[in-house]
């Protein structure tokens, strides 16, 4: 992925100790200790609640307990938002999954540090290595492996190639100066240039996460949660070139209250042709089809702009990926469950039907959409990348990152008390 110095400084951020006492575990469902039958439940807890992954993922596991008629797959599926939130109160409990999502960074570390995460580390080593280097990284923690990655990729803009045709915009912006420009151009053809779900608020931390990393470059990120401060000029001129956008009035009616998913949310919006741009992730297009239409062959992606003056690259990148951890005592069957979903096999069935970027290299020969190449592109031409904030940072700090860029949005918080209040928030959780 680009730079092959890139580091760990990069993925993940130093969190506070969690303050969870080392408590007894049980899985938070399944039988997996076995019962009196000799089949063994493993709960699963993910966040495929979209099609085609929805489906893809079901059937997955019921083609693993084919194979393996002593193991039951209890699926747990719930959506982004709803999903954090109950996965948030069951690290306080001290009872997680057996197998459970995770984007690694600093919500992985907080749960790995009081003593909830089993060490994958030796259990993984004879399949772990074959698998891509750089998609590993969010979730190595002192050198130790506490996940297993099934995708990664990177945020960047989806845009409708028909309606850009009909502004007048001929190529994608490759500055924020020129970005602005075009969502001038879109509103003055009455076309809505951007779809945001305001009502999720992660959505919207991706253009402050991205202006900040064009302005102060991409480890002023990493070492201002280090310093436990974010009130540095560039911090605050990533406020103001936001601000300056949401002055421009570009996104849907009624974004502050829309969601990301639902079937008049953002992912829709775009995928209905009702909005020339989302800012999102890989998984965009199949979230577009199920939650919308779909645009097809309209359908295009460029990478964040850069900012004139900047210290940062249009080929620092802002993303993640998805991964797959288990509960601390989790059965056998779970790890090989995660050898299972790491395998070649199943990596090539998730790239060919659900548009995944590989994390097995032999399974790059099956990517066949024209974006998911232009974003794989970006990745491997990529010189920094920076793990999505909420997840980078402790959980306290990742979200008042997004509450706050919210509040901005918004239009009541200012650029600087934005920096302040994330910085208020680093200092009191470290």
């Amino acid at each position: 992925m680009g730079d092959p110095a890139l580091s760990r400084r990069g993925f993940l951020a130093a969190s506070a100790a969690a303050g969870l006492g080392m408590t007894a575990l049980t899985a938070c469902g399944g039988d997996s200790d076995g019962g009196s039958s000799g089949t063994t439940t493993i709960e699963w807890w993910n966040i495929s609640t979209t099609e085609p992954s929805k489906t893809v993922w079901a059937a997955l596991a019921r083609k693993y307990e084919a194979q393996n008629p002593k193991v039951k797959i209890k699926i747990v599926q719930m959506e982004n938002d709803a999903y954090k939130s109950k996965m948030t109160a069951l690290t306080a409990s001290g009872k997680l999954p057996d197998i459970f999502h995770t984007w690694g960074g600093g919500v992985l570390k907080q749960q790995v540090d009081a003593g909830l995460v089993e060490n994958l580390t030796d259990s993984t080593k004879p399949w772990g290595e074959a698998l891509l280097p750089v998609a590993k990284e969010p979730y190595l923690l002192d050198d130790q492996v506490y996940g297993i990655p099934f995708d990664i990729g990177m945020i960047g803009f989806w845009y409708n190639k028909a309606l850009f045709e009909k502004a007048g915009i001929a190529e994608p912006p490759t500055t924020w100066d020129g970005f602005l420009d075009a969502v001038r151009k879109l509103k003055a053809a009455e076309v809505t240039p951007l779809a945001l779900a305001g009502k999720e608020k992660w959505p919207g931390m991706y253009y402050w996460a991205y202006l900040a990393m064009r302005t102060a470059g991409a480890e002023a990120l990493q070492k201002a949660y280090d310093d436990k401060d974010f009130t540095s000029a560039p911090f605050v001129e990533a406020g103001e070139h936001l601000e300056e956008l949401v002055g421009l009035q570009p996104f849907q009616k009624g974004f502050l209250g829309a969601a990301y998913s639902s079937p008049t949310g953002q992912a829709a919006t775009v995928g209905n042709g009702k909005a020339a741009m989302e800012l999102m992730g890989q998984w965009a297009p199949t979230v577009q089809a199920d939650a919308g239409k779909g645009l097809g062959k309209d359908l295009g992606f460029f990478p964040f702009p850069a900012v004139e003056g900047g210290k940062g690259a249009i080929t620092e990148v802002f993303g993640g990926g998805g991964g797959h951890a288990l509960r601390r005592g989790a059965p056998q069957e779970a790890v090989d469950f995660l050898k299972f979903f790491a395998s070649e096999a199943t990596d090539l069935e998730l790239v060919k039907k659900t548009g995944v970027l590989p994390v097995v290299p032999a399974a790059e020969s099956a990517i066949a959409d024209p974006n998911i190449k232009a974003v794989q592109a970006q990745l491997k031409a990529a010189t920094g990348f920076q793990l999505y904030l909420d997840q980078a940072y402790a959980p306290a700090v990742g979200q008042e990152v997004n509450d706050s860029v919210a509040a901005l949005i918004a239009g009541s918080k200012s650029p600087g008390q934005v920096a302040q209040s994330i910085t208020k928030t680093a200092k009191e959780e470290q």
